[in-house]
Parts: C-alpha cells; sequence; structure tokens
C-alpha cells in the first residue's frame, strides 16, 4: 500500500500536465507537444527524477501521445478534404527517416542539450507569431521541391528532439509557400503522425538500458504517463477549443507567443544555470 501511495503525487502531476496541455492545445490549436514537454518534465522534476534523463521521457513520451492525437486529427480533416496528398508524398520520406534519425541519435543529446533545443526553437516560433518571419523567407521558394525537401529533413529532425508533431513548423512553413491555412493544418496534422511514429520508436530503442528513468518506461517512454496525459489531454482538448471560439484570436496567438517565449527563455537557462 505505502508503494502504491508512493505514486500518487506522479500521477496527480501527470493528470495535472495532461489537462493543461489538452486545455492550450484545444484553444490554440497546436499539437500539444509544445505544451506536453514542459508539463511533464515539471512533473518530472518535482517527483526528483534525474535531470539528465527526465527530459528524454517527456520528449519520447509526448511524441508517443500526439501518434493518437494526430491521427484523429488528420482523419477528421480528411474528411473534409484539407490533407494534400502531393505534399505528403513530397515530404513523407524525409519526415520519416529525418524523424527515426533524431530519435535514435537522442541518446547522445544530453538534457541541457535537448533543453536548449527546446527553447530556441520555442523563441523562434514566438517571434514568428509577431513577426512572419517564415513566409518572408519561404514565399520566393514554393515551386522547389528541393527546398521544401530540405524543410521536411529539418522538421523532421528537430521536431523529434523537441517531442512536437512538427505542427508549430510544418503549419507556418506550408502556409509561407502558399497553402491555403486549412489545408496546411490538415496536412500537418497527417505528417505529425508520420513523424511521430518513427520518432517514437527511436526514442523508445535510444533510451532502452538508460538508468535513472521513471519506473516503468519503454526507453524513453513513461507508459503511465502515456496513458495519463493521453486520455487526459483528449477529454480536455474540446473544452479549450469550445473557449477559443469565445476569445478574439489575435489576443489568442499574442498570448501563445507570451507563452512560447517564457518557456523557451526558462529552458535555456535552466540549461545554462544547470
Amino acid at each position: 500500500m505505502n508503494d502504491l501511495m508512493n505514486y500518487v503525487p506522479l500521477v496527480l502531476g501527470l493528470l495535472a500536465a495532461g489537462a493543461f496541455a489538452g486545455l492550450i492545445a484545444g484553444l490554440l490549436g497546436v499539437g500539444g507537444g509544445i505544451v506536453m514537454v514542459p508539463a511533464m518534465a515539471i512533473a518530472f522534476q518535482v517527483m526528483g527524477y534525474d535531470p539528465a534523463v527526465f527530459h528524454h521521457v517527456a520528449v519520447g513520451t509526448s511524441l508517443a501521445v500526439i501518434i493518437a492525437t494526430g491521427a484523429n486529427s488528420a482523419r477528421a480533416h480528411h474528411a473534409r478534404g484539407a490533407v494534400m496528398f502531393d505534399v505528403l508524398k513530397l515530404w513523407g520520406p524525409f519526415i520519416v527517416a529525418a524523424s527515426l534519425l533524431g530519435g535514435l541519435m537522442a541518446r547522445f543529446y544530453s538534457g541541457d542539450v535537448l533543453r536548449i533545443i527546446f527553447g530556441a526553437v520555442a523563441l523562434f516560433l514566438a517571434l514568428n507569431i509577431v513577426l512572419p518571419i517564415q513566409k518572408k523567407l519561404m514565399s520566393r521558394l514554393k515551386d522547389s521541391a528541393l527546398t521544401h525537401r530540405i524543410m521536411a529533413t529539418l522538421i523532421g529532425y528537430v521536431s523529434a528532439l523537441m517531442g512536437i508533431g512538427g505542427g508549430s513548423l510544418s503549419v507556418p512553413t506550408l502556409s509561407a509557400f502558399g497553402n491555403p491555412m486549412h489545408k496546411a493544418v490538415g496536412t500537418s496534422a497527417a505528417l505529425g503522425v508520420l513523424l511521430a511514429v518513427p520518432a517514437t520508436i527511436g526514442f523508445a530503442i535510444s533510451g532502452l538500458g538508460i538508468a535513472g528513468r521513471p519506473p516503468l518506461s519503454l526507453g524513453y517512454i513513461n507508459i503511465p504517463a502515456l496513458l495519463l496525459i493521453g486520455v487526459v489531454a483528449m477529454l480536455v482538448a474540446p473544452l479549450g477549443a469550445a473557449l477559443a471560439h469565445r476569445l478574439d484570436q489575435k489576443q489568442l496567438k499574442l498570448a501563445f507567443g507570451v507563452f512560447l517565449a517564457i518557456v523557451g527563455l526558462k529552458m535555456i537557462v535552466q540549461a545554462i544555470t544547470g
């Protein structure tokens, strides 16, 4: 009984992380990984798990959650004709290969390096919300197949190391290439599944035998966190989506940008100061 009680704080922390991730995902229209990773990392940190390992577990588990949430999202967008299969054909092989490589290489990056990567990209995303950087850079390259393949590779690799489905990167990229926003979002959801599956496999393999992981972990995938956060996030996300329709979209984007900037800076400072 006492052994079971020791897990209560972890369970409560993961439930709170899932609720927060689901609310923000529904509220802001993101896949949730950009929220799940820091939320899980905080939960594992509070529980006192090894700081050299818990960020890897947060990233790997987030990717596993995205397989289910992304598949549901992609199915819904496909039903509305919002998935561009020509883009899937062009991007897919590079997304799959790069995300698998990212997952397999995760063990060679320290927790601090992963935090810096997450923080730097989060800051870029925050800046991109205020200033449409990608649109200015990419609009002239939309007809270059090589550019598409390079962006798919970069997005796949970086997103795998961040623990996100890539939507925060692929949606503005596809939009900057001149695609309608609803098709950019729908296609990004499908790409997120192609990214999350190999990346999750990579994290599961690369984390095998690593000491200091939270209990009941398969490699860098924590099964209790996967189940608890995944279920709660999916239940709460519709509430966030309903709330989003009552709020001003410009203010929501600005709030999300501020949130990303704070999270990004926190990750970088934590990595530098230890």
